[in-house]
C-alpha cells in the first residue's frame, strides 16, 4: 500500500497477537509487543468496520516498516479520540528507548474527533502541521523529541488546554502562543529557552507553567496578568531577580531553586595564584610543608594542595592508606565505597587557610560521589567537587589522570570517597513549595500552604528497582515497579496538610490500567517492615504519573501485581543492598608460582579478565554470588597445597572484605604441602566469613555455619617450584632465564648435577635441550629434601660456570630479602 490508500486482504493475524488481547469495543493497544504497529493493517483487513469505531489507539514506534504501514491506515480511523505513538520499551537503566517516528501523514487532519495526542520519545524535529488542523485537540504531548522551533500559527489550537514540550531543543516560543486561550498547563522544561514572548501574559486560563532547566535570565512583566496561575516552576535557570508583579499574584507558588538570585553578575576571573612548589612522594610516611605551601602528589593518585600561609612554620606531616574494614569505614544504606581510607596526620592539626584534599576514586554509574571524613568519633560528609587529577600525575593506563573527589578542610583526619544515591535537600516554609527530584524530574512533592508551622528540611533520594528481580521474587510476570523514594525530614512530626507525591508510572503501565492492581507501600527502615497503605492515600493515575497524598515520611515503593505481599517488597529492598561478584584465580605467565586471587563486581569482570590475559593464565571466573557491602570471606587452599610465603595467611586461609568498587587483590606464592609426594593438582575455595547484622532472609536461609557456606571452588595447577625456605626458591621463570645462558655446557652441568648418561641421552634434541635437562632434574628434586638450590650452585661452579652460580645466588638472596621485608611489614618479624 502507498500512504493515503488501503489494500484490504483480510490476512490472518500473527499467532503471537490474539485479537481479544489487543482490542476491546473502543480500544486498540499495539504497543505491548515489539513490532506491534505492524499488526494494524492486518487488523484493518480483518475487521475494518470495527476499526473505524475505535476511539483509543496506542502504537509502538520502534519498527520503521511496521510503523509506516500503520500510518497508512491511521487517517481512515475517523472515530479516534486518543492517539499515542511512542516506544514503550526501556533500556537496561530503565530509561525509555527513542522511537522512530519523524512525521505524520497530512491526512491525519481528517481525524476531527481527536482530543488527546502523545508522540513523546520519538525523532520529531518539528511539530507536524496536520496537528494544527485538529479542532477538538485538547491535550498534546511532544516530550523528548528534537523540536527546535514551533510553527508561527500555533494559536490555531483553540481547544488546547495541556501542552508538553519538555526535553526538546526550543530556543524561543512564537508570539502566537498567547492565542491559546484555553491553555491551562504548559510544560517547556528541559529546553534551551533564552527568553519568553510578552504575549505569554495573554494566557488567562493558565494554571501551571513549567520552565525549569532552561537558559532564562528574566521573565516578561506581562506575566503579572496571569491571575489564574497557581504553580510556576523556574528552577535551574539564570534568574538573578524575580519580577515584582509575580509576588502580587495571591495564589501563586514558585520553585526557584538553583538560580543565582540576588547575586551580582559573575566577576571576571582573578589572576592565577603563583605556582606552588610540587612534591612527588614515594611510599614513605612523612613529608615537610613550609609557610610557602606546596602541591603534594601521593602514590596512587591522591593530591594535597597547601596554600601559602596555611602554616606558620615548617611542619612534618604524615600520610597512609589502610585496608577498608569496619573500624575505618562507615557506610549508610545503599552507599558504595570508592576508595581506600586515606589517613593524614597528625590528627587535628589546624591550618590557618583551608587545605584541599583530593582522594582518587573508581568510576561509578550509580548516584553521586562525596568525600567523607572521620574526626575520631563520627563520620561526616564534606562539600565535594569532582575533577580530574594533574596531567603529570597520571595513574590510569594510557596516561589518563585519576578521577578525584576534592574538598577543603581545616584539619587532618581520615578521608574516603563514597558513592550514594543523589540527595536533594530543600527547606520548606509555611508558605508551601513544589520540590522536584534532580535525578528524576518526574518525581515531585507539592507542599500546600500551611502544611507546616515551621521551616522544615526535606531530603529525597531515589533508587531504581529492577522489575525483572521483582518478577522473579514474586513469581508474577505481570509485576511492574516504580522507583523507590527514600524521604526524610527534620523535625519528624506529621504535616498539618497532606503532601502531594507524584511518581512516574512503572514501565508498561498506562492511565488505562486497572487501579485495583496498583499498590502504595510504606516502609519502616528501622523495623524493615512494609505496609500496604493504598486505601489511605487517595491514589489516582494520570497519563504518565501516579499521584497520592501523605502526611508523614519514610520509604515508599509502589508497584502493580496480582499478588501484593509485603515479604516480597522486603526482599526487593534487601536485594538493592547486595552486589553480585565473581572470583578469579590466575597464575602469572612469567612466574607461575605467583598466584593472583581477585574478587570483583560482576559488571567489571569481563574487562578485568581481558586486561590480565597478557600477564596471567588461569581458569574462568566463578559463578555469580550475592555479597553484602563489607562482608568478610576467605580463600582456603586444599588438596595438598600450602601458602608458604604470606605471613598474613592463617592456616592456609586468606581473608578478604568485599567492597563493591574496590579491587580485592592478593598475590601469593604456593607449593605442595609438607610431606606431599608426587605431582599435585589442588584447588582454592572461597568461604563466607563474619556476616553483617540484619542479614536478608534469602541469604540467611542458605547459611548453616561459619565456614560451611562456600561460595566457589576453582581449580589450581601447582607449578614447578624448586627449593625450600631455608636455601631459597627458584621458579620456572628463573630456570628458563638460566637455561638461556648455558649453551654447550649443558651435558657437563647435567653430569655434575648427578644425572646419568642414559637419562641425558634420552633428552630429545629438539632445540630445548638445556631447559629439558634442568626441568628433568628439578622434577626429580621434589622429594630429595632441602638443599636443591645449593646443589645447583655447586654444579655450576664445578662446570666452570661461576657466572651462573653467582646469578642463582643473587636470585635466592633477593627472594629471602623480600620475604624478610614482608614479615616486617605486617609486624611478624619476631
Amino acid at each position: 500500500s502507498s500512504r493515503g490508500s488501503i489494500l484490504s486482504l483480510s490476512p490472518p493475524l500473527p499467532p503471537s497477537v490474539e485479537l481479544s488481547a489487543i482490542m476491546t469495543d473502543t480500544r486498540l493497544t499495539l504497543d505491548v509487543y515489539l513490532g506491534g504497529a505492524a499488526a494494524l493493517p492486518l487488523v484493518w483487513g480483518y475487521d475494518p468496520d470495527h476499526l473505524r469505531g475505535i476511539k483509543y489507539l496506542r502504537l509502538s514506534s520502534e519498527d520503521e516498516p511496521g510503523l509506516d504501514a500503520a500510518l497508512d491506515v491511521l487517517p481512515h480511523m475517523t472515530g479516534l479520540h486518543s492517539l499515542a505513538i511512542r516506544h514503550r520499551f526501556y533500556d537496561s537503566r530503565g530509561d525509555p528507548l527513542p522511537g522512530l517516528l519523524t512525521s505524520l501523514p497530512d491526512s491525519t487532519s481528517n481525524l476531527s474527533h481527536l482530543k488527546h495526542v502523545d508522540l513523546s520519545f520519538n525523532q520529531l524535529t518539528f511539530m507536524p502541521s496536520c496537528l494544527l488542523q485538529l479542532p477538538a485537540l485538547s491535550m498534546l504531548l511532544l516530550c523528548h523529541n528534537h523540536i527546535s522551533a514551533l510553527p508561527p500559527d500555533l494559536g490555531q489550537l483553540s481547544s488546547l488546554n495541556y501542552l508538553s514540550l519538555m526535553g526538546n531543543k526550543l530556543v524561543s516560543l512564537p508570539p502566537s502562543v498567547g492565542q491559546l486561550k484555553a491553555l491551562q498547563r504548559l510544560d517547556v522544561s528541559n529546553n534551551v529557552l533564552q527568553q519568553l514572548p510578552d504575549e505569554i501574559g495573554f494566557l488567562g486560563e493558565l494554571v501551571k507553567l513549567e520552565l525549569s532547566r532552561n537558559k532564562l535570565k528574566w521573565l516578561p512583566e506581562s506575566m503579572g496578568s496571569l491571575v489564574s496561575l497557581r504553580e510556576l516552576v523556574i528552577y535551574s535557570n539564570e534568574f538573578r531577580v524575580i519580577p515584582k508583579c509575580l509576588n502580587e499574584l495571591p495564589l501563586l507558588t514558585m520553585d526557584v531553586r538553583d538560580n543565582p538570585l540576588g547575586k551580582p553578575p559573575t566577576p571576571p576571573p582573578l589572576p592565577p595564584h603563583p605556582k606552588l612548589p610540587k612534591l612527588h612522594l614515594r611510599f614513605n610516611k612523612h613529608f615537610f610543608v613550609s609557610s610557602a605551601g606546596c602541591h603534594v602528589f601521593l602514590p596512587g593518585g591522591a593530591e594535597l594542595m597547601f596554600p601559602p600561609g596555611c602554616l606558620m612554620t615548617t611542619t612534618k606531616l604524615m600520610w597512609g592508606e589502610k585496608r577498608p574494614n569496619r573500624k575505618w569505614v562507615w557506610l549508610e544504606e545503599h552507599d558504595i565505597l570508592l576508595s581506600r581510607p586515606l589517613e593524614l596526620r597528625p590528627h587535628g592539626v589546624t591550618f590557618l587557610k583551608p587545605v584541599e584534599v583530593c582522594v582518587p576514586y573508581h568510576r561509578t554509574k550509580r548516584g553521586e560521589v562525596v568525600l567523607r571524613t572521620f574526626d575520631g568519633q563520627t563520620w561526616s560528609t564534606l562539600p565535594t567537587e569532582l575533577r580530574r587529577g594533574s596531567e603529570e600525575h597520571c595513574c590510569y593506563p594510557g596516561g589518563r589522570p585519576a578521577r578525584l573527589a576534592c574538598s577543603s578542610v581545616s584539619h587532618f583526619s581520615w578521608f574516603m570517597a563514597v558513592s550514594r544515591p543523589v540527595r536533594d535537600t530543600w527547606s520548606v516554609t509555611p508558605a508551601g513549595a513544589l520540590l522536584v527530584s534532580s535525578s528524576n524530574p518526574g518525581i515531585k512533592l507539592h507542599f500546600p500552604p500551611d502544611s507546616t508551622a515551621q521551616t522544615r528540611t526535606i531530603t529525597l533520594q531515589v533508587l531504581q528497582v529492577s522489575e525483572f528481580e521483582v518478577q522473579a521474587l514474586c513469581g508474577d510476570l505481570q509485576a511492574r515497579v516504580s522507583p523507590l523514594l527514600c524521604l526524610s525530614q527534620t523535625p519528624t512530626s506529621q504535616f498539618l496538610q497532606p503532601v502531594k507525591v507524584q511518581i512516574p508510572l512503572p514501565p508498561g503501565i498506562t492511565h488505562e490500567a486497572d487501579v485495583s492492581q496498583l499498590h502504595v507501600l510504606h516502609g519502616d527502615p528501622a523495623a524493615q517492615t512494609w505496609t500496604d497503605i493504598t486505601s489511605q492515600v487517595s491514589l489516582y493515575v494520570t497519563h504518565l504519573y501516579a499521584i497520592f497524598y501523605i502526611t508523614h515520611f519514610s520509604y515508599w515503593l509502589w508497584y502493580t501485581t496480582q499478588r501484593c505481599v509485603s515479604g516480597v517488597v522486603r526482599k526487593v529492598y534487601q536485594r538493592l543492598k547486595q552486589f553480585k561478584v565473581q572470583f578469579l584465580v590466575l597464575q602469572r605467565k612469567s612466574d607461575p608460582a605467583q598466584v593472583l586471587l581477585q574478587c570483583l563486581p560482576a559488571n567489571k569482570m569481563e574487562g578485568r579478565v581481558q586486561s590480565l590475559s597478557e600477564q596471567y593464565d588461569g581458569p574462568h571466573p566463578s559463578d555469580l554470588c550475592d555479597l553484602l557491602e563489607g562482608e568478610q570471606f576467605f580463600a582456603g587452599f586444599e588438596k595438598g597445597l600450602d601458602i608458604v610465603t604470606r605471613p598474613d595467611c592463617v592456616e592456609g586461609r586468606l581473608c578478604f572484605v568485599f567492597y563493591s568498587s574496590l579491587k580485592n587483590v592478593k598475590e601469593v606464592y604456593i607449593c605442595s604441602a609438607q610431606g606431599q609426594k608426587g605431582p599435585v593438582r589442588g584447588q582454592v575455595s572461597f568461604y563466607r566469613g563474619e556476616i553483617p547484622s540484619n542479614l536478608p532472609e534469602e541469604v540467611a536461609k542458605k547459611r548453616k555455619g561459619l565456614d560451611t557456606q562456600w561460595l566457589a571452588t576453582l581449580p589450581l595447577r601447582l607449578p614447578l617450584n624448586l627449593g625450600d625456605p631455608e636455601s631459597g626458591y627458584l621458579t620456572e621463570a628463573n630456570l628458563l632465564s638460566i637455561s638461556l645462558q648455558i649453551g654447550r655446557d649443558w651435558r657437563v652441568i647435567g653430569i655434575n648435577l648427578g644425572m646419568s648418561y642414559e637419562v641425558l641421552d634420552r633428552i630429545d634434541n629438539l632445540g630445548a635441550l638445556v631447559l629439558d635437562m634442568l626441568f628433568h632434574w628439578a622434577r626429580g628434586q621434589r622429594n630429595a629434601g632441602p638443599g636443591s638450590v645449593s646443589r645447583l650452585v655447586a654444579a655450576m661452579t664445578e662446570s666452570g660456570r661461576r657466572d651462573l652460580a653467582e646469578e642463582i645466588e643473587d636470585i635466592v638472596s633477593l627472594g629471602r630479602r623480600k620475604y624478610t621485608e614482608s614479615l616486617k611489614r605486617v609486624g611478624l618479624e619476631a
